[in-house]
């Protein structure tokens, strides 16, 4: 059920967003990342290994989609998720640690993605499906 108290989060678009911006600062699994959207058939993957690349490469270009790893080597991604929330781009959080951390409530609804993915699951997340 929706709560009226939490901000919109943006649905995912129904075809693949032809651009997707990945949040990760480990660079094997971004680039495993960026491999697994490009064979599902997005177009333009970028990849950002810091939450201020990340919001500059937004600035510069705003995605169609943003995957954000939570824990950016001890800075979380939730500034990210902010701002793209601000500008009404979906995104999904990745993690390898399961619920660990402390969510804002404001992102209780927001897709989670945990590692080790796969591309039907990735696929999965970016199509809106549970």
């Amino acid at each position: 059920m929706d709560n009226p108290d939490l901000p919109y989060q943006p649905a995912p678009p129904r075809s693949p967003p032809n651009d997707v911006l990945v949040v990760e600062d480990n660079y094997m699994i971004a680039i495993d990342t960026a491999d697994m959207l490009r064979e599902i058939g997005i177009e333009t993957v970028r990849t950002a290994g810091s939450v201020e690349q990340a919001l500059e490469m937004i600035a510069a270009q705003a995605p169609q989609y943003g995957l954000l790893d939570v824990n950016m080597g001890g800075e979380m991604s939730f500034t990210i998720a902010d701002h793209l929330l601000a500008l009404g781009i979906p995104f999904a959080f990745a993690t390898g640690y399961g619920d660990q951390y402390a969510f804002p409530q404001h992102f209780s609804a927001t897709p989670m993605v945990v590692k080790p993915y796969s591309p039907e699951r990735l696929r999965t997340v970016l199509m809106g499906d549970p």
